[in-house]
């Protein structure tokens, strides 16, 4: 009879081994140089855009009753110029590509918004180094074929890194080369009619959605520090967690969000034994819902891994085992902004499944 521990090790061999087997997503590289409308075409280079057009139109039906999407579409459109740069242009430009239509293309970079049930974990072995891991759940099993890994270049260098979804301009997943990496989980859960206040919110209050301030940290600031003061202290469109990685010992955060600013911030605690922090949906420091067993196997996974064990493939391996991996995991990533090479995500083509 295995005792816990030992079966927590033998699963996670075997997700090791099957780690070879799972696609990645194609590469996108964004040039940050050219005019906002034009950045987004280079989509059209890797996927077919009759195929982004019919898959942003499902995600859309599944997302927003008809009767809101037709009700929505002349407010959405007069909302369109209180959009900052350059994400105006931007949507404006991934229009053209989805087919022209604008309002579907703002409704469908907000949809994202709010539907995103996560795993994130941050990490640090005993030499220092920091891994940071994300699981990004999503209900729409078709953005498995819109997955990407994106590079956003200046001046024909990369200067951040991302993972995302055709057709959206806000970053989830990200990674500042040689500064930090960032990840986003949203906090608790929304209903349909607190996602349309909250699209009122960004625009009537200059509130950022999540995604925004993710990819807008990753482009300016300067270091961990900048990058956690940003990502606290900035007004949101909604509650969410970040979790932040750093490039040096003790550089790792949860940062527990309320619209306003932070209402916890949870770092990492080495020298006290707090050399991992998990953070899935819901405030940490409460017990998840009954039915939720992701922090606790992946503590579980963890502690029965070790921190001198800890590394980027035991980091994947932990983010491979379900529930923590479920049914409507869309991809995983794995990454260090000390080791900016190593940078990789995995699509999950069928989600996970228990297996006993």
């Amino acid at each position: 009879m295995f005792r816990t521990a030992e079966l927590l090790l033998l699963l996670l061999g075997l997700c090791g081994s099957l780690r070879a087997q799972l696609p990645s997503p194609p590469t996108v590289v964004i040039n940050l140089d050219e005019e906002p409308e034009l950045r987004w075409l280079a989509l059209k280079k890797v996927f077919d855009v009759d195929y982004l057009t019919k898959a942003a139109a499902e995600i859309i039906e599944a997302t927003v009753p008809k009767w809101v999407h037709h009700a929505a579409i002349p407010i959405v459109k007069s909302l369109e110029k209180y959009i900052p740069p350059p994400y105006a242009g931007e949507i404006r430009g991934l229009a053209s590509v989805l087919g022209g239509n604008l309002s579907d293309a703002i409704i469908l970079n907000f949809a994202y918004e709010f539907t995103a049930f996560c795993t994130s974990i941050v990490t640090q072995d005993k030499n220092g180094n920091v891994f940071h891991g994300r699981n990004l759940d999503y209900p729409h099993p078709v953005l498995r074929n819109m997955t990407m890994n994106l590079v956003f270049q200046k001046n024909g260098k990369a200067v951040y890194y991302g993972t995302s979804f055709a057709g959206y301009v806000g970053l989830w997943t990200g990674m500042s080369p040689n500064k930090f990496t960032i990840s986003g989980d949203q906090r608790g859960t929304e209903h349909w009619w607190n996602w349309w206040k909250n699209v009122v919110s960004a625009f009537l209050f200059h509130r950022s959605p999540v995604s925004w301030l993710v990819r807008e940290t990753l482009e300016e600031a300067e270091d961990f520090l900048d990058a956690v003061m940003r990502l606290s202290k900035t007004p949101l469109i909604t509650g969410v967690y970040y979790i932040v990685g750093g490039v040096r010992a003790g550089e790792g955060v949860v940062i527990t969000r309320d619209r306003k600013g932070p209402a916890d911030i949870w770092p990492l605690e080495p020298l006290n034994g707090g050399w991992y922090r998990v953070e899935t949906n819901f405030d940490h420091w409460l017990p998840p819902p009954a039915s939720d067993h992701r922090r606790e196997t992946a503590n579980k996974a963890l502690n029965a891994t070790g921190q001198d064990h800890i590394n980027m493939d035991k980091l994947y391996q932990v983010l491979s085992l379900h529930p923590i991996c479920n049914r409507i995991t869309i991809y995983t990533t794995v990454m260090s902004a000390a080791s900016p090479g190593n940078y990789t995500t995995f699509i999950r083509p069928q989600g996970c499944f228990k297996t006993d």
